[in-house]
């Protein structure tokens, strides 16, 4: 699935974004955009301010789950809220997971 986002990774890195990328074999999980190649995963943090999943216990506490075990994986991640998914402060930190896993 092809969005705005998806479209800025592909023009600003040439790189393929893929969105609702699922990572786990044996769960639901889903990334909510992941550039599979270098497994660096963006996730959306929708509710933040209104007490969305998210940020309630039980969603909170299934997040981390969900984060250690992509981590026990070898995925880098990178968190924003909603707001700044299309913002230069996300490219950066996009660009900087780039850089380190060229590194590796």
């Amino acid at each position: 699935m092809t969005d705005a986002f998806t479209l800025l990774i592909k023009s600003q890195f040439g790189l393929t974004c893929i969105k609702e990328y699922k990572f786990y074999p044996t769960r639901k999980w889903r990334f909510d955009y992941s550039i599979v190649e270098l497994k660096i995963a963006i996730e959306v943090e929708g509710g933040v301010y209104t007490q969305g999943r998210h940020t309630r216990g039980k969603g909170f506490v299934n997040d981390m789950e969900k984060y250690n075990n992509a981590a026990c994986e070898g995925w880098l991640l990178i968190r924003v809220v909603p707001s700044k998914l299309m913002s230069a402060d996300t490219l950066d930190f996009v660009r900087r997971a780039i850089k380190q896993r060229n590194l590796d």
